[in-house]
């Protein structure tokens, strides 16, 4: 056998085995993963959360109402890692 065909039969060998490496992984069937629980204990001890709801329900209104200008500040704070006025003294 001389070196050109050792090689052809080499490709034909490696093309085999990774068609059949590639049916056989589409062929698998994945389980999908089960869903996290959810975190609602923080939620319901949370009173801006209530606040945020309101908010998020009066849709555009929301923009204009005063309270709710304030919860946006509070929870962009709280986001930012900035300290609420009377926290920290």
């Amino acid at each position: 056998m001389d070196g050109a065909m050792l090689a052809r039969l080499g490709a034909v060998i490696f093309v085999a085995v990774a068609g059949t490496a590639a049916v056989l992984e589409m062929s698998r069937e994945e389980k999908a993963p089960e869903p996290s629980p959810l975190r609602t204990v923080e939620a319901e001890h949370d009173p801006l959360r209530g606040e945020q709801r309101r908010c998020q329900q009066l849709g555009e209104a929301a923009a204009q109402d005063t309270p709710c200008l304030k919860v946006w500040a509070q929870t962009r704070d709280r986001f930012l890692g900035h300290p609420a006025p009377n926290e920290g003294r």
